[in-house]
């Protein structure tokens, strides 16, 4: 000991003289004068400092700890000025690259300036502080500190079993302050920040109350740590009391022979109900049921159809709503994102979103999205669902025959459940989720009541206020859903319930659109859907091209996904029995992955004909043109229909025969046609049904044609409604008639003069390459139509 304090003095014991010594950088640790340490050292910087400190230098090291103890690296800036001055003890070898350094601590310093390395060792200037010596018997300020003190150790160590009494020892009977305060700062286990603090505090009677606040804060965590024991405690106990009590009644009931194995759950009613956000009415109907429940026997059927009720309407989000979202401009680019195309449809949702913004209490009229199968509404209703921040819930309505599915089935049944309304409320879990009612046009009836009367008061706004189902028998809430039908045939819906709701019509896609959608969409997702890259299957666009035209025939993509899911199965095939890493699928080796074509595009005529007219047909997967024939031949005035025709193309037959035969002068043919000649019309494709008054143009002039031997442009198409007067009448599904005369090449169409208003809904790539004609009269066609 001599030794050291010689080395430690020949720093100089004046303030301001220093000395140039090792330095070393401690880790998340603080050495404190007055002990003995032992450290891991593993840094090379550090171990350096270690072996130079004790082999070649004065013994005599510089402890420093690091600020930032994630640092790797000594950098000045991240120690602390004030360290402990030591001397090395010993050094032992634990590992390859590890040695245990026991470090004596004598005394406080502080680094002077900068560090120096020399052969990996880092030098700093030292200055040695002297510190005052208080002993409790000279001076009666250091005699209460020290009385302080050890009340506070005394206190905070009272739960602490790992204070050893050589510990307590030490600091009852040692006199002097600093020592005991580093002593206690040593062997307690304060935070890093806290032993730091204590060892920059150089005079010895402010440590002492920094060092009594830190003993007092650790008291007071320690009396927290056991408030919070003591309760977890208490609250355990209990538990398992309940337990053994709810077994020792189980038990009880099993002896009494009333025991079903029904009754094991711990829960009160009665705290659920209160816990409910539900209304005042349907809280008192439900806590009268509670209370018959809980006077019912357990082991009775009564008491379990009873209890299933309340859970049911439990399980209501009663109060819980969603945090909307109704920002238009987000609402825009969800919408723009998931879907190309359908401007106007998109254009109205819009619409719909604005006014919400404008005014978040506007219910609005039930959106029904109308179009033939593929065509994106259900993708669009779970956009507009992801726009507004809403739950998206699905409830199909096809089939559905029952009235009871739609609400509910009474209590007083067996096996009776909630209907499709309020199940699909359960599952979104709050009162304003996003509902699709799909297909509700396939909607039927039977002897156990019409589904779509059931849903007149779910999609009125006025009276879903308080919608009731059967089972739950309780007014709910259905004023902020919002709900969205979708339906492939307007015309199928009911029509109170077609009143009650805004339609929006999705018609069929253009081959361009089918084009973008399959780039944009249906590859990326299908690659993804089957694990592959971009860069092991690529689909050309000339390969999407012959899909589109040869191998699907669709108003929507439904189809076309269905082929590029094919393609990613064979190419993975491929790829895994050839061994080759990329496919490249094109217009050449299509045929290999799917087969031959499987769709003969529709054409026009290679000539003008007598009797062959081109008519323009609606179909469930869009528009497709519709050639009709007809001849005429000496006979007896028989007339003959051809080609699966429906009752009113037939009586769109009759009357083009009706009207050419009042005309018969007028338009220069036979007065006799119709009781000398037999007529044939025949549609090709005869296993295709059709029907519709919509070919009744076509018909006329067809006849006409066959009659004054003049011949039919080839490039022109017709569609349209007769009447016996020759009036040309307003048709349906223009938008998609005139898109297949345009894929076929017709460079003319004739429309009834009724349907001008319709032209601006049709595609402007149509409008820019085909002509129309309006038409008020069959006249108005035969001229155009006949050379």
């Amino acid at each position: 000991m001599a030794n050291t304090a010689n080395n430690i003095s020949s720093l100089g014991t004046q303030r301001g003289k220093v000395a140039r010594i090792p330095v070393l950088a401690l880790r998340n640790l603080v050495a404190i004068p007055n002990a003995i340490i032992h450290i891991d050292i593993g840094r090379k910087h550090s171990a350096a400092a270690a072996k130079y400190a004790l082999t070649e230098g004065t013994n005599i090291i510089m402890l420093v700890a690091q600020k930032d103890a994630v640092e790797s690296t000594v950098d000045r800036r991240n120690l602390f000025d004030t360290g402990t001055i030591a001397t090395v003890r010993q050094i032992l070898k634990t590992g390859k690259e590890e040695i245990r350094v026991v470090f004596d601590c004598m005394g406080r310093g502080c680094l002077g300036g900068a560090l120096i390395e020399k052969d990996s060792v880092l030098f700093s200037d030292v200055l040695y502080i002297e510190e005052e010596r208080l002993d409790e018997y000279g001076s009666e300020e250091a005699a209460a500190a020290l009385g302080n003190i050890r009340r506070a150790f005394q206190s905070a160590t009272v739960m602490m079993d790992e204070v050893s009494p050589e510990v307590m020892l030490f600091i009852l009977t040692n006199t002097d302050l600093g020592t005991v305060e580093d002593y206690i700062a040593a062997n307690f286990p304060f935070r890093f920040k806290e032993k730091q603090e204590l060892l920059e505090e150089i005079d010895p009677l402010e440590r002492a109350e920094k060092l009594i606040a830190f003993l007092v804060r650790e008291q007071e965590i320690r009396n927290t740590e056991m408030d919070i024991m003591r309760k977890v405690q208490d609250r355990v106990a209990k538990n398992q009391s309940d337990f053994f009590l709810r077994e020792q009644l189980k038990a009880i009931k099993e002896e009494l022979g009333e025991d079903d194995g029904y009754y094991d759950d711990d829960d009160d009613l009665f705290e659920l109900l209160d816990k409910s956000k539900m209304p005042d009415e349907c809280y008192n109907s439900l806590v009268k049921e509670a209370k018959k429940y809980y006077k019912t026997p357990i082991g009775s059927q009564e008491a379990a159809v009873i209890r299933t009720y309340i859970e049911s309407c439990l399980e209501l989000p009663w109060g819980n709503y969603s945090k909307e979202s109704v920002d238009i401009k987000k609402a825009r680019n969800v919408l723009e994102k998931d879907h190309y195309g359908l401007e106007k449809v998109k254009e109205r949702i819009l619409e719909t979103i604005a006014v919400k913004q404008k005014y978040p209490n506007h219910k609005g009229q039930i959106l029904c999205l109308v179009g033939p199968p593929g065509t994106g509404k259900t993708s669009i209703a779970q956009s507009v669902a992801k726009a507004l921040h809403r739950k998206f819930v699905r409830v199909s309505l096809g089939g559905v025959s029952d009235e009871c599915e739609i609400r509910g089935h009474r209590r007083t049944y067996v096996a009776s459940m909630p209907g499709k309304i309020i199940a699909a409320i359960k599952e979104a879990g709050t009162m304003n989720p996003l509902m699709l009612l799909d297909e509700i046009d396939k909607l039927g009836s039977d002897r156990r009541g019409d589904p779509a009367a059931a849903l007149l008061e779910v999609l009125d706004p006025e009276q879903n206020k308080t919608f009731k189902d059967h089972y739950i028998d309780l007014p709910f809430d259905l004023s902020d859903v919002f709900f969205i039908t979708t339906a492939n045939d307007a015309s199928e819906i009911p029509a109170p319930l077609f009143d009650r709701m805004d339609v929006i019509e999705l018609t069929s896609y253009t081959y361009d659109e089918k084009l973008q959608i399959a780039k944009k969409h249906l590859v990326p997702k299908q690659l993804a859907r089957h694990g592959l890259k971009s860069s092991e299957l690529k689909i050309d666009a000339s390969a999407l091209n012959e899909i589109i035209m040869f191998y699907t025939r669709e108003a929507g993509v439904r189809g076309l996904e269905k082929q590029i899911a094919s393609l990613c199965r064979k190419a993975t095939k491929k790829m895994l029995e050839e061994g080759c890493e990329k496919v490249v699928i094109n217009k050449d080796n299509i045929a290999e992955f799917l087969g031959p074509r499987k769709v003969i595009q529709d054409r026009i005529p290679d000539k003008d004909r007598i009797g062959v007219v081109t008519g323009l047909a609606f179909t469930s997967v869009g528009g497709e043109i519709m050639p009709l024939e007809v001849n005429v031949m000496e006979g007896t005035g028989k007339i003959e229909l051809t080609g699966s025709l429906g009752d009113v193309m037939k009586e769109s037959a009759k009357a083009a025969i009706s009207y050419i035969r009042s005309n018969a002068d007028a338009l220069g043919v036979s007065t006799t046609f119709y009781k000398d000649k037999d007529i044939h019309i025949h549609a090709p494709e005869g296993a295709v049904p059709k029907d519709g008054p919509s070919a009744g143009c076509a018909m006329a002039t067809a006849l006409y044609s066959q009659l004054s031997s003049r011949p039919i442009r080839r490039d022109v198409a017709m569609t349209g409604e007769i009447t016996i007067r020759g009036d040309v009448l307003a048709i349906g599904g223009l938008k998609e008639k005139t898109m297949a005369a345009y894929k076929a090449g017709v460079k003319t169409v004739i429309v009834p003069k009724d349907n001008k208003g319709d032209i601006e809904q049709i595609a402007q790539v149509v409008r820019d390459n085909v002509e129309f004609v309006y038409a008020t009269s069959i006249k108005d066609v035969f001229e155009t139509a006949l050379r």
